[in-house]
């Protein structure tokens, strides 16, 4: 499957009702993110279902993939397009298998060694960080950028970087041969993610 990592928009519902949720996902769209991933931690698996069935109707619209973070019972329950494992979750050769060859794949990479590896059993791109530290509620070790760009150099996928990147700091990550940039906090919590997502895009193209 042929898909853009340019802008790669990652959720936390943790502050927000359904519907401002579904308000600011369907903002973070407009904005020009162009591919999205749905990250429950605390869900119970109907609820992220439910969640996932209402977020999957906004980015068809926007013809965006959607991505489900960890779980593939919930990807394949509701025919999103592709799924991301990271170090703890279950491995990508796994995985693979469950979803079949025309689903997107994503994987978790902090060193080379784990990029190759999840490269050859079968991932089809690699978030690579964290870049800086971050806000969001997962256990995050930071990676250089060095590592990032021996990373990019050693696999044929797309490789994006992730951890607490802004449209104010993506400097760092000049003549690092990345295919684009994942947010979380600085486009869920922006006054407006519209605008946010916007002017990370546009920041990113300006490398």
């Amino acid at each position: 499957m042929d898909f853009d990592t340019t802008l790669y928009f990652i959720t936390d519902s943790s502050n927000y009702d359904m519907a401002e949720f579904l308000e600011r996902v369907e903002q973070a769209l407009q904005g020009g993110a162009t591919i999205m991933q749905l990250r429950e931690k605390n869900k119970t698996t109907r609820e992220y279902i439910e969640l996932a069935e209402a977020v999957h109707e906004i980015t068809k619209k926007y013809n965006v993939p959607l991505i489900i973070d960890d779980r593939v019972d919930v990807m394949l329950a509701v025919d999103a397009e592709g799924v991301h494992v990271g170090a703890e979750d279950m491995p990508v050769a796994t995985a693979r298998k469950l979803i079949g060859p025309d689903k997107i794949l994503g994987a978790t990479a902090k060193t080379v060694e784990v990029a190759k590896a999840a490269y050859e059993a079968g991932a089809d791109y690699l978030g690579v960080g964290a870049i800086y530290p971050t806000t969001t509620k997962v256990k995050t070790i930071l990676t250089s950028t060095d590592t990032l760009k021996a990373i990019c150099d050693a696999v044929p996928i797309k490789v994006n970087a992730i951890g607490g990147l802004n449209a104010e700091n993506l400097g760092v990550l000049k003549g690092i041969n990345i295919d684009g940039i994942c947010a979380v906090s600085a486009i869920m919590k922006a006054d407006s993610p519209k605008k946010a997502a916007k002017n990370m895009k546009e920041a990113f193209g300006n490398l």
